[in-house]
Parts: structure tokens; C-alpha cells; sequence
């Protein structure tokens, strides 16, 4: 069988089980059955161990068996397949290209958003991470003509907002985060890192909104209001992970969040504005209002 057939059946098995919580290989044979890709034949037990081995060796997701009550299959570790981790992006990428692949009689009518390839300097960042060693990247930031040298720990990667970013430890001990696209250059050094044993890159954005991380400002209980058809957006993609819907009206509802404030909230809160209404903390409040009349002001100019 050919590689991108096998992917096919490993990411379906995944999905299947995984919606599933628990099933048994007779049902899962029931919900293959109604596949294309079954061909009308049922899978092997011998298809199916194959498939759970190459299953854990590629995506590093365990499908075990709760003998009791009769031989249910389950993800066993299936903290794995949270939003943000890599596993799940893995699977939904591969999800999506699938279906997108096996539609390309409509292209045509199949709009996607365009991800700036990372090419050369992911694959260089991905090696230096597995290897622990230090990079040189040649940087230059928006609306400056100067590109800086600077040698980085690369401790994790990011994709934010259709940007890869690398958050970057300095000789001076300060944390940093660079986005590839305006990477000019960058190249592997001999010099070795070591990570220390208590960093956890999804700890160390777990306080932020997106890519920025200031401890200068404080953390905070949030509470927004949403209007109209935005409360149900709002709960469909939760602006953070910390999100939780406190209480509701006629025509809106209130969402709480913890977290710290940063411009690119902010920013965020702006893109919003006329569906949304910040009611705490008072320094957020006072500062959105100030944006929103700087911004009016610029109109009136």
C-alpha cells in the first residue's frame, strides 16, 4: 500500500477512536465499512496492531486496550490531542490536506489562507532544538534598515497567526522571540545549549495572549462583554485557553478570562470593538477607550 493511503487510514483510526473515547475493533470495523477506503473489506486484527505500532512511532499517540468489558480501544494518552499541541496540528493538517486533495475537481471553489513558508530556517531552528546548539541569525526588524547579528538558544518554535516565530534565549540570560520572515540568514554553530530541566514552552506562554510574554504587566482577571452574533463566535474560538462564559442576558453574554494584557490583547480587543465591551479591569477599560479615540481621531483629521 502506497504511504499517503497508509496516512489516510492512521489519521481516520486516530479520529475514529478518538471521538469515540472507547470502541471495540468490531465497531470500528462497523464505522471502516462505510469508508471508501475499506473497499468493502473489513480490517485485520493483524491491519489494525500494524497500524496502532506506526501510529505511536510517527505521532507519539498510544492506542491501548481496556480488556474489561470487552477489549475497548482507547487514546491513552490522549493529553496529546489538546488544541495547541503538535500531535493534534499533525492530524488536523493531514486531515485537511486529504480532503482538499481528494476534491481537487474543485479548486476552484476551495479557498485557503496563505501560511509564509518557513522552509530553510524551520528546518535549520528544528535542528539546532534537536541537537541543542546555538544558531546565528541575521535579523532585521519593520521599518529599520539595519540587519542585526545575533547568536540564540532556539528553546521553542510557534505558529501564531499563520507566523512561525522561535522563542530565543541570549548570551546576556534575556528571552527573546524572533519571527522567521524577518530572518535573513541563519546558521548552525558548534557551541552547545543545555535547556534547563524546568522549562516548559507551553508554561512560558501560558499567561500570554499570543506571542508576547511581559511580566511587567501584570496578570489579571478580564471580563468582556459580547453582543449579538459575537458571544457565539467568542465561544466557538475562545480567545484563551483560561476562557469561560460567567453569565448571559438578553443579547449578550460576559466571558472571563486570566491573563496578562499585552498590546497584541489589546489589539485584538480594537479588531472587535463594536461587538465587545471590556468591563474589568478599569486600567484596561481606560486604555481600549483611549485607543479607540486616538483611533476616531485619526478619521476626524
Amino acid at each position: 500500500m502506497k504511504t499517503p493511503e497508509l496516512f489516510k487510514e492512521y489519521i481516520w483510526l486516530v479520529n475514529t477512536i478518538h471521538q469515540a473515547g472507547s470502541i471495540s475493533l468490531t465497531e470500528i470495523n462497523e464505522k471502516w465499512l462505510q469508508t471508501d477506503m475499506s473497499k468493502g473489506v473489513e480490517m485485520a486484527r493483524s491491519t489494525f496492531n500494524r497500524h496502532r505500532a506506526a501510529i505511536e512511532d510517527i505521532f507519539g499517540i498510544n492506542i491501548d486496550c481496556k480488556r474489561r468489558g470487552g477489549y475497548r480501544y482507547y487514546i491513552g494518552n490522549d493529553d496529546v490531542l489538546r488544541e495547541d499541541t503538535i500531535q493534534n496540528w499533525m492530524l488536523s493538517t493531514l486531515s485537511v490536506s486529504n480532503v482538499v486533495f481528494e476534491s481537487l475537481s474543485l479548486q476552484d471553489r476551495i479557498l485557503l489562507e496563505t501560511i509564509p513558508a518557513a522552509g530553510t530556517i524551520l528546518k535549520t531552528v528544528v535542528e539546532a532544538m534537536q541537537k541543542n546548539i546555538c544558531t546565528i541569525i541575521k535579523y532585521k526588524k519593520y521599518g529599520t534598515g539595519t540587519i542585526k547579528e545575533v547568536k540564540i538558544e532556539p528553546y521553542c518554535i510557534k505558529l501564531y497567526h499563520q507566523r512561525w516565530y522561535v522563542l530565543a534565549h541570549l548570551p546576556n540570560d534575556e528571552f527573546r522571540v524572533y519571527s522567521f520572515d524577518r530572518i535573513q540568514d541563519i546558521s548552525i554553530t558548534e557551541e552547545p545549549f543545555a535547556i534547563p530541566k524546568n522549562f516548559n514552552a507551553s508554561e512560558y506562554f501560558l499567561e500570554s495572549f499570543g506571542i508576547v510574554k511581559d511580566d511587567t504587566i501584570p496578570l489579571e482577571r478580564v471580563v468582556i462583554r459580547t453582543f449579538g452574533k459575537e458571544r457565539y463566535y467568542m465561544s466557538d474560538l475562545p480567545m484563551h485557553h483560561s476562557q469561560k462564559m460567567i453569565s448571559q442576558g438578553d443579547g449578550y453574554a460576559d466571558f472571563e478570562l486570566f491573563l496578562r494584557p499585552t498590546l497584541d490583547f489589546m489589539g485584538h480587543l480594537l479588531s472587535r470593538s463594536s461587538q465587545i465591551k471590556v468591563l474589568h479591569p478599569q486600567w484596561l477599560i481606560d486604555k481600549v477607550r483611549q485607543m479607540l479615540e486616538e483611533t476616531v481621531n485619526r478619521y476626524n483629521e
